[in-house]
């Protein structure tokens, strides 16, 4: 090693070992200071949400199935793809009885579904791991048992939200569900159908996802 490369080498570690390199220490007080108060977290999400073309209906925990169906039949929707494994999933097709739509299980590879999924499936049904009241979106968590297909492909998404799994801010709910050392590899945040606008600026819905997204509220 040549006597000038030593000498700077010598000298970058000295000054490495003089001032060594520490992260700034993380301030989360704003975030942290934006709270609402348990009766504001739901109307804020629904105007937030309401306001870029998302819909919202209200059930309980007794009859979400069923206020869901009447929705389904009064939409005309034939065919809702949902997660067999998934308690939702078990919980929809229990005495389910509808002439109207068709309820179909993702218990099939991709490619098996593939054709009737792009040609004929209307609505997916998906869970979500809450909301962020702050940016007015849905939180959700794609596993094995229910993939992302189900919320990106047909044109309906609806997702199951409890009204009890309400969060400030996104930094909220990160902690609170202990996010750190357990997350999948795409948590998705959705605040409405999609939509995508031109050169012009006018914005259309529905151009790469579902035209529609339904937020189902499934209060205590």
């Amino acid at each position: 090693m040549s006597d000038a490369r030593t000498s700077i080498l010598a000298r970058l570690r000295a000054t490495r070992d003089a001032h060594p390199l520490t992260p700034p220490a993380s301030d989360f007080t704003p975030i942290e200071a934006k709270q609402w108060t348990d009766e504001e977290r739901l109307p804020r999400l629904r105007r937030l949400m309401e306001a870029v073309h998302t819909e919202f209906l209200d059930a309980t925990e007794t009859n979400w199935p069923t206020v869901l169906r009447e929705f389904l039949a009064r939409e005309g929707v034939g065919s809702l793809l949902y997660a067999p494994e998934t308690e939702a999933g078990k919980r929809l097709v229990k005495g389910w009885d509808s002439d109207s739509t068709t309820v179909i299980p993702y218990d099939r590879p991709l490619e098996a579904l593939k054709s009737q999924l792009f040609e004929s499936i209307e609505a997916g049904l998906t869970t979500t791991r809450g909301a962020i009241a702050e940016t007015g979106s849905l939180i959700l968590w794609p596993t094995a048992e229910e993939p992302r297909t189900l919320s990106l492909v047909p044109h309906i998404h609806i997702a199951l939200l409890r009204a009890d799994a309400l969060y400030d801010t996104f930094l909220q709910a990160m902690r609170d569900q202990g996010w750190a050392p357990a997350m999948p590899t795409n948590v998705l945040l959705v605040s409405g159908p999609s939509k995508t606008a031109d050169i012009e600026q006018t914005l259309a819905y529905g151009v790469h996802g579902p035209k529609r997204l339904v937020v189902l509220v499934v209060h205590p």
